[in-house]
């Protein structure tokens, strides 16, 4: 940064830009070596390696961490998944919603999200009745013994979180709260939008980002 700009005073910011700029223009590097990883397959582990596919294993890595931590939270209770409890957070800021909407909006596939308020039902958690706009269709809203089992679970989950972020200092959480939330809005987009129905279209979508 000083050879470029030769007598100029830097602030820390200045220097940060400098590198991240620095970043956007060098080609990818490979991340640091996985610990899961083995000797062989070179050539699949480049591939791996790749600033994606990385970013996207260590998704799926986080992900796992969470689920666990989540499980151990949840003992004890009628819920028995991340979905029962974020499914029940959801009503909770809700009057009442349609099945469909329920399960649109807890990320699932129908056969999934039916499975999970089929548990809340029997727990009496939700209740649910006829859609009046709807003949097919049904209401679900939460029950005061759910709104309840919520309200003591949060503590709980509210240690999973902190858990979650580990070591990270305040200042790297927001920037990673930054990103993801730049990833959520990205990625609900699609999801509402239901624009991702086949490999064509994933390839399609792929083709289309910028950053390749």
């Amino acid at each position: 940064m000083e050879e470029e700009n030769p007598g100029m005073e830097f602030s820390l910011q200045d220097f940060a830009g400098f590198l991240v700029s620095r970043f956007d223009t060098q080609p990818e590097k490979t991340a640091t070596a996985d610990v899961r990883f083995g000797a062989e397959a070179s050539e699949a582990q480049q591939i791996a390696y790749q600033l994606d596919n990385n970013i996207g294993r260590l998704f799926v890595y986080m992900s796992r961490y969470a689920k666990s931590l989540i499980k151990k939270a949840l003992e004890g209770t009628p819920l028995q998944t991340g979905e029962d409890f974020t499914c029940l957070a959801i009503l909770l800021t809700h009057d009442h919603l349609s099945k469909s909407e329920l399960i649109s909006r807890n990320l699932q596939e129908k056969t999934s999200g039916t499975e999970v308020i089929r548990r809340l039902l029997a727990a009496g958690l939700v209740t649910q009745w006829a859609d009046p706009d709807d003949k097919r269709g049904k209401r679900i809203a939460i029950t005061d013994k759910g709104k309840g089992l919520l309200y003591e679970v949060f503590k709980d989950m509210s240690q999973v979180g902190k858990i979650v972020t580990g070591t990270l200092t305040p200042g790297e959480k927001l920037t990673l709260q930054y990103l993801l939330q730049k990833l959520e809005n990205f990625h609900y987009h699609h999801h509402e939008q239901k624009t991702i129905t086949s490999k064509t279209d994933l390839e399609k979508l792929g083709s289309q980002l910028p950053y390749k």
